[in-house]
């Protein structure tokens, strides 16, 4: 399965590069596990972030911001089989897990429910 990784990026980081970093890294924690389970793992923000750079944008919630970061991931979720939802607080991810059970793709919050 192509499975969209969900869970904080910028929610609790005060836009805190740092932060919003070590938030990746969470959700990246993730993905070779999956992988190794056999799927091919996708974060949005694998995908946003070069584009956000390329669009000029400069900081969190600017106007390319807004154009890219969540638009991508929904448009992800149209190509994906199901939602790896990581803890913590987030509105966008929250939105993924909506949209993927609108749907009707399974959603994992546990490696070991995950096939």
């Amino acid at each position: 399965m192509l499975i969209l990784i969900a869970g904080p990026y910028r929610s609790g980081t005060n836009d805190d590069p740092v932060l919003m970093r070590a938030n990746l890294g969470r959700l990246e924690a993730v993905a070779l596990p999956l992988f190794r389970k056999g799927h091919v793992p996708m974060i949005g923000e694998w995908v946003a972030l070069p584009l956000l750079e390329r669009a000029g944008s400069t900081r969190p919630g600017d106007a390319a911001y807004e154009e890219i970061l969540y638009p991508v991931a929904h448009r992800l979720l149209e190509k994906c089989d199901a939602v790896f939802r990581i803890e913590g607080a987030s509105k966008g991810a929250d939105e993924d897990v909506r949209i993927a059970r609108e749907r009707g793709l399974p959603v994992y919050y546990r490696l070991e429910d995950v096939p």
